[in-house]
């Protein structure tokens, strides 16, 4: 279905189609948008596989600069960069391979930055109920560099914070001055 879409989106920028570089476009292309939004298939439950575990530890748990690629629901194009992830555990602690697993599932998705900060912060906040949670993302757009304002340099942050990041500025600050360090 997506494949035949692609060969009339081809058509109708003036290409041929049926010419030897674009005979497999339309499978490739395809194949792509499938995979670049496998979000949407994702089952969180199944994802974390059981990975979230009693234990008596209390303070910041920090996952950073994990990389991350999404498309823009309002160009179809890429963005792109780090997200930076905090809990302040109650009771219970995630294994930290499921804190990208999670960030990918919404990623991998048509997006916009500012939703994608929330769905990973609430997302963690509902599975664990931590005393707090921290999220910030730092991404380039594709939709500002390589079209609209050409801002070759531009940079996106979001955060979203939740109980005591939100609540306490200590805590908040601590979590910005750790992400901040190399």
């Amino acid at each position: 279905m997506i494949e035949k879409e692609i060969e009339n989106i081809l058509k109708k920028l003036g290409e041929d189609p049926s010419r030897e570089g674009l005979l497999k476009t339309p499978a490739r292309a395809s194949k792509s948008w499938e995979f670049l939004t496998k979000g949407y298939k994702e089952d969180l439950k199944s994802l974390l596989n059981g990975a979230v575990f009693t234990e008596k530890y209390d303070e910041m748990v920090i996952v950073k600069d994990i990389e991350l690629f999404s498309m823009c629901e309002h160009h179809l194009l890429p963005f792109y960069g780090k997200c930076h992830v905090a809990y302040l555990p109650d009771g219970r602690l995630i294994g930290l391979s499921k804190i990208p697993r999670i960030i990918e599932a919404f990623a991998r998705r048509l997006q916009v930055q500012e939703r994608l900060t929330s769905q990973i912060a609430d997302t963690l906040m509902e599975l664990l109920k931590p005393l707090g949670v921290a999220v910030v993302i730092e991404a380039t757009h594709l939709c500002m560099v390589m079209r609209g304002v050409e801002k070759q340099h531009s940079v996106a942050v979001t955060s979203s914070m939740l109980g005591v990041f939100r609540s306490d500025i200590s805590a908040r600050n601590e979590f910005l001055s750790l992400i901040r360090t190399k």
